[in-house]
C-alpha cells in the first residue's frame, strides 16, 4: 500500500497485475504526438474538400445541339450538390477544429473534458459518415452517366460532354480520398476519447 503511494507521487499508477502504468509526462507527450497527427490530417482534409469542391462546383460544359445550346452544371444533378455541400461543410468543419488544435499546441494544454473530447468524436463521425455518402451518391451517378442504362432508355452523357465528366470523375477521386482521411481521424478523435477512460482507470487503481 506504502510503494503503491509512494509511486502515484512520481506519476506513475500501479495496476492490479502490478504492472506500472504512467499517467503523468507520458500522457502528455501522446497528447502531443496525437495532437499534430490530428492537425495534419484536418488541414490535409481542409484543402482536399476545398479542392473537391472546387472541382466539381466549377465545372461546366456547352454542347451545341441543332442551334441549341445546352449547357451542362454541376446542379443538373443532385447527387453532385449534396457532394459539393458535403465538401462545403467539412472544410469549414475541418478549419475550425484546426484552429482548435493549433490553439491547444500553443498552450500546451492536455484535453482532459470529456464532454469536449466526445464532442469532437460524434463531429468527426458525423463528417466521415456524410462524405462517404456523398462520395457513393456522387459515384453511382457518375457511372449511369459514364456507361448508360439501357433498360431506362439512360443515355451515355458523357459521350456528349466528355470534358464536364472528367472534371467530375477527378472531383469524385479527392472526395474518396477525403473519406480515407476522414475514417482515419475518426480512429484519432476515439483514440482521444477512450484515453481518458484509461487513465482515470489508472488513477483508480494507483489509488487503490
Amino acid at each position: 500500500m506504502e510503494f503503491s503511494k509512494n509511486m502515484s507521487y512520481l506519476g506513475v499508477g500501479v495496476s492490479p497485475g502490478n504492472v506500472p502504468v504512467y499517467h503523468g509526462t507520458n500522457l502528455k507527450v501522446i497528447d502531443r504526438r496525437v495532437r499534430v497527427a490530428e492537425l495534419v490530417l484536418r488541414c490535409l482534409i481542409c484543402g482536399l474538400s476545398v479542392l473537391a469542391a472546387v472541382l466539381v462546383g466549377t465545372d461546366t460544359q456547352i454542347k451545341e445541339i441543332f442551334t441549341i445550346q445546352k449547357k451542362a452544371r454541376f446542379t443538373d444533378m443532385k447527387a453532385l450538390v449534396f457532394l459539393v455541400a458535403a465538401n462545403g461543410i467539412t472544410a469549414a468543419y475541418s478549419l475550425v477544429q484546426g484552429v482548435r488544435c493549433v490553439v491547444g499546441m500553443v498552450r500546451g494544454s492536455v484535453l482532459f473534458s470529456k464532454p469536449l473530447a466526445l464532442a469532437i468524436f460524434s463531429g468527426d463521425q458525423a463528417l466521415a459518415y456524410l462524405n462517404v455518402a456523398a462520395v457513393g451518391a456522387a459515384a453511382q451517378s457518375a457511372a449511369f452517366a459514364k456507361l448508360g442504362q439501357t433498360k431506362l432508355q439512360w443515355m451515355v452523357i458523357c459521350n456528349m460532354y466528355g470534358k464536364f465528366c472528367n472534371q467530375i470523375g477527378e472531383g469524385i477521386a479527392v472526395s474518396l480520398l477525403l473519406s480515407i482521411c476522414m475514417v482515419g481521424l475518426s480512429c484519432i478523435s476515439a483514440f482521444g476519447l477512450f484515453r481518458l477512460y484509461g487513465s482515470n482507470k489508472a488513477k483508480n487503481n494507483s489509488g487503490w
